[in-house]
Formats: C-alpha cells, structure tokens, sequence
C-alpha cells in the first residue's frame, strides 16, 4: 500500500472508538415506546454494525494486537464475547418487536456491548496504540478497505436501518444532495444544450 493512503487514513484505533460510539448512539434511540417498525430499524442496524465490527476486529486488529503482545487474557476472552453477541443477536433475529421478550433481549445486547467495549477502551485499546504504534494507520487503511467490501454485500439492509435509526439526520443529508443535483442539473442542460448549438453551427 502506497505510504500517503495509510498515512491518510484514521488509525485502527480510531475506527473501533467510532464504531462503538455508533452502536451506542443506536441503542439511546431505543424505547419501550418507540414505534415497532423504528424499533426493527434500530436493532437490525446495531446488529449489522456489531456483525460487521467483530468481524473486522477478528480479521484485522486482534491478529495484529496476538502478535505484538503474544498471550494476554483480555484478548483471549474478547472473541468468546463476540461469539455470545451474535448468539443474541440470532434470537432477536429470530423474532419481531411485537414479541414481549424483545425489549428485554435487546438491552440485554447493549448490556454485553457495554462489557465489551470497557475492556477494549480501557485495556486493548491503549495496549494497542503502545505496541502497534508505527502500524496503527496501516492497519486502519485495511481494516477500511475490508469494511467497504462488508458493507457492499449489504447495501439495501444498510440504507433501510440507518434511515429507520436516526430519520433525520438521513433526510437533512438526502436533501442536501437533493440541492445539490438540482444545482448541478441546469448546468448540465445548459452544457448539453449549448454542445447541441455548437453543433448545428458547424454544419
């Protein structure tokens, strides 16, 4: 990889703190009152963020952190947790908001993203940018490079979840490239049309 791409890139470490603030702004969305299909949008969105996020970790940054730091015991437990993760996010999965026990599962996701999320801020985290350090946006390029590939597998699930998670932000950012194609279209016609008299006055 070309220095100036890693070197522009955020860092691994970085991404992870971003990643987890985004699952976290998710849940506070999360109410016994919110409406069943905002619901579904919500949770369906941190679950695919979560899915996407430990796999990256597993992929990328826990290979490069096993190396650099050899055994260490909040590494070795982090994967188990992950793998607990996505035994609860099957169940919710596996059933809809109009299920008494939905409610309570879901919190019970955010409870063991809370945990998690502790130990690698407080300990991995930290660990990593001591011993990765000359590797921290080299690792942050590929982890970047493989989340775009992920995300591409499932564009329309993304799209839907992130629209039903926070609708607002999602329609100020829809109208403003809405704006910016009216913008952008005139100029075109105009283009198109002063070509087009170009044209004829060449023949």
């Amino acid at each position: 990889m070309p220095e100036n791409v890693s070197s522009a890139s955020p860092s691994i470490t970085a991404m992870i703190r971003l990643d987890h603030m985004h699952v976290l702004a998710a849940s506070h969305r999360y109410h016994a009152s919110t409406p069943w299909w905002r619901k579904r949008a919500i949770v369906n969105g941190v679950c695919a963020a979560l899915e996407i996020h430990a796999q990256l970790e597993e992929e990328i940054f826990y290979p490069a952190l096993d190396r650099a730091l050899g055994h260490d015991e909040t590494l070795a437990k982090s994967r188990p947790e992950h793998d607990e993760m996505r035994a609860t996010i099957a169940k919710l999965r596996a059933m809809g908001p109009e299920n008494a026990a939905y409610d309570g599962l879901f919190h019970q996701l955010i409870r063991e993203v809370v945990h998690h999320v502790a130990d690698e801020e407080t300990i991995l985290l930290p660990d990593a940018e001591r011993v990765l350090q000359s590797e921290l946006q080299a690792l942050g390029a590929q982890m970047t490079r493989r989340r775009l590939q992920l995300l591409g597998e499932r564009p329309k699930e993304i799209a839907l979840t992130t629209a039903g998670t926070f609708p607002i932000a999602t329609l100020l950012i829809g109208s403003t490239l809405l704006l910016a194609l009216r913008q952008c279209l005139p100029r075109s016609r105009r283009a198109a049309r002063s070509r087009r008299w170009d044209e004829r006055a060449d023949d």
